[in-house]
C-alpha cells in the first residue's frame, strides 16, 4: 500500500496545488488507497478466530534505554499491546481522528481537511476518544494501581502528620 501510495504521489505530482501540507496530501492518497482496498475485499477470516496469528501495528515506539532489562522490556511491550487493542477498538470515527491527531502529529486544520470534517468535529472526536481510553485504560490498569503507590507505614507516618497538621492550620 504504501508503495503504491509513493507512486500515485509521484505521477500525480502535478495535481499537487499546495493548499494544504504536501504531509496531509500524502496521507489522503494513502488513506484513499487504504479504503479503495478495503471496498475491493472479500470477506475473509475473522481475525479474532486466530487471535495469535492477529498482525499488531507498532503505533507507539516507547524510547530504547542504555538499560536493557528483559522485566522493563517486557513491560513496556504489554503495555503497547494494550495500548494498541484500546486504540484498536475505539469507534471508527473517534480512531481515525486520534491516530492522525496523536500518532501522525497532524493539527487540527489538517485532520479536519484529511477527513472532510469542520474542526471543531475534529476536537470533539479527539476529546472522546480520549475519555474512551482513559476509561478503557482505567478499568484495565485501575486495581493495579492501587498496589502501585502502598502506604509505607512509618515512612509515611512523619508526612501525613505535617499534611494533616497543615490542613488544620489552614481550616482555623
Amino acid at each position: 500500500m504504501v508503495q503504491e501510495t509513493y507512486a500515485r504521489a509521484f505521477t500525480g505530482l502535478d495535481a499537487f496545488r499546495g493548499e494544504a501540507g504536501f504531509g496531509t496530501w500524502l496521507t489522503r492518497i494513502a488513506m484513499n488507497e487504504a479504503l479503495g482496498r478495503l471496498r475491493r475485499r472479500r470477506p475473509t477470516v475473522d481475525w479474532d478466530t486466530h487471535g495469535e496469528d492477529r498482525i499488531h501495528a507498532e503505533i507507539i515506539q516507547f524510547p530504547v534505554s542504555a538499560n536493557n532489562d528483559p522485566e522493563r522490556t517486557m513491560a513496556r511491550s504489554e503495555i503497547r499491546d494494550v495500548l494498541e487493542h484500546s486504540i484498536d477498538d475505539l469507534p471508527d470515527a473517534f480512531r481515525v481522528v486520534f491516530v492522525a491527531r496523536v500518532v501522525e502529529g497532524m493539527n487540527v486544520e489538517e485532520t479536519a481537511e484529511l477527513l472532510g470534517l469542520r474542526p471543531e468535529t475534529v476536537k470533539t472526536r479527539l476529546h472522546r476518544a480520549r475519555v474512551l481510553l482513559r476509561d478503557t485504560l482505567e478499568e484495565q490498569f485501575g486495581p493495579a494501581l492501587v498496589d502501585t503507590f502502598p502506604f509505607g507505614g512509618h515512612r509515611c507516618e512523619r508526612m501525613t502528620e505535617l499534611v494533616v497538621s497543615r490542613l488544620c492550620a489552614l481550616a482555623k
